[in-house]
């Protein structure tokens, strides 16, 4: 389960058939989904205001933040971006979804082997991003560990977590954090499936109803096919963070980069 989590997937290309029409948001709404953050405050940070000034300079319109899930681990402010993206929310239309590290985040509190893979695969960070001190983080039992984010992760950021949806429906659009799986109706997907699932979504030239705007599985680009778009790039390790901006038929990418220590902000349209 855990072992592919930081994988990146090239899947074989999937030709648009000539004559499908694209996907499209109702009218009056405009949407930006954020990719993965993965504890880089500083991306995020970055992004949002990008986005804020793009939004800015558009017509007005009803527009929505999604926050696509992976909000915490790897990186090393997963504290900072929980607490920015509650400030968001306080401030604009938010929607957020629950990705499989915020599931570990979760069930880590009261389970100590998830608790294991957890710190195996980011935790630690997120762990360390809250006060406790690093040296006496090292001499903890994985029982002392759980009971140290009993006492410092506050309750507020926890309840913030567990509000996360699974899944949104916008117009032609549904947007998840892994995907979904093929062959199965969207009202019957398994929260796991939508959490977890890889392969056997992004390698499947299936029709699915909707164009899946996704994460979880990290490109070096962001991904466009018929069937889903896939934008997180990696941001943990790229230092590239991506939003998907989508109004009616027209789409288009917010990007902000750490170049050594510089963060960059890039606004281009996609196919």
């Amino acid at each position: 389960m855990f072992d592919s989590i930081r994988q990146i997937f090239r899947p074989r290309p999937v030709a648009p058939p000539p004559d499908r029409p694209l996907p499209a948001i109702p009218a009056g709404q405009r949407i930006y989904a954020v990719g993965d953050v993965h504890g880089r405050l500083d991306l995020f940070n970055a992004l949002i205001q990008a986005v804020e000034a793009d939004d800015a300079g558009r017509p007005p319109a009803q527009t929505t933040i999604i926050l696509l899930g992976d909000l915490v681990d790897r990186g090393p402010d997963s504290a900072g971006v929980i607490a920015a993206a509650r400030s968001l929310a306080e401030r604009r239309s938010v929607r957020m979804i629950a990705g499989n590290h915020e599931e570990m985040f979760l069930n880590s509190f009261s389970d100590v082997d998830i608790l294991r893979e957890f710190l195996r695969f980011g935790g630690r960070e997120t762990v360390l991003s809250y006060p406790i001190d690093p040296g006496t983080y090292r001499d903890l039992t994985l029982e002392e560990t759980q009971g140290a984010m009993h006492r410092v992760i506050p309750a507020a950021d926890l309840d913030f977590l567990r509000g996360f949806e699974d899944l949104i429906v916008i117009g032609d659009y549904v947007f998840v954090h892994a995907g979904i799986r093929p062959g199965v109706p969207l009202n019957e997907q398994e929260p796991r499936d939508l959490r977890w699932i890889r392969k056997q979504f992004v390698t499947s030239d299936e029709d699915f109803g909707h164009c899946i705007v996704h994460g979880h599985t990290i490109v070096e680009e962001p991904e466009i096919r018929t069937n889903r778009i896939g934008i997180d790039t990696g941001a943990y390790s790229s230092g590239r963070l991506t939003a998907l901006a989508l109004e009616g038929t027209q789409r288009w990418f917010i990007e902000t980069q750490d170049y050594e220590g510089t963060i960059s902000t890039s606004v281009r349209s996609c196919a």
